[in-house]
């Protein structure tokens, strides 16, 4: 859940402006918006079955997998992982299906704030983006857990998960990963 910052993955200044922007550190990966699952397939190397990923996206999850050649090398050059998302939302899809290349992804506040869920939570970086849609609130603005972001997994290692980060979406996801797929947990990252 929450709000978006997207920008082409095509130059490598675009990264530098995100990290910029966001005061993220330059350790920190940046996940890919992408609009549909066939497109996981170009710019992942996929070894989960694809019911699996029909299963938690779209949605409020990110998968981690191993990145295919097609992404731009300068995207996250340090890790051959890469987050995919395909949100919930029908706009924020069919923007990244008209863009035609995966969009870079990060929620719109500044690292380690609150995720924003209205479009006036993230005025201060409003000069320094070239276009804002207003779609309303995102969920409950007063429930805690509309603001946890999307459940991060990793499901590099054949066989296993690990959750990287809990967020909203995280007793369905670890359900369908255990019970549907027999997937096994590794502990969370510290």
């Amino acid at each position: 859940m929450g709000t978006n910052v997207l920008a082409l993955t095509e130059d490598l200044k675009v990264f530098v402006t995100v990290y910029r922007l966001k005061g993220r550190a330059g350790s920190k990966p940046l996940a890919v918006c992408l609009p549909d699952v066939p497109h996981v397939y170009r710019y992942c190397k996929v070894r989960v079955p694809d019911e699996l990923l029909h299963d938690l996206l779209p949605g409020p999850v990110t998968l981690v997998l191993e990145r295919s050649d097609a992404l731009n090398k300068d995207l996250n050059p340090f890790t051959p992982l890469v987050g995919v998302r395909i949100p919930g939302h029908w706009f924020v899809r069919e923007v990244a299906k008209l863009c035609a290349a995966p969009l870079a992804l990060t929620s719109a506040n500044l690292s380690n704030k609150a995720s924003s869920l209205t479009v006036t939570e993230f005025q201060e970086l409003w000069p320094h983006l070239a276009l804002i849609v207003d779609a309303g609130p995102i969920g409950d603005i007063q429930s805690p857990e509309c603001r946890l972001g999307s459940t991060v997994v990793d499901l590099s290692v054949p066989g296993k998960f690990k959750v990287i980060r809990p967020g909203c979406a995280l007793a369905q996801t670890v359900e369908i990963l255990e019970s549907k797929y027999g997937l096994r947990s590794d502990l969370p990252s510290s």
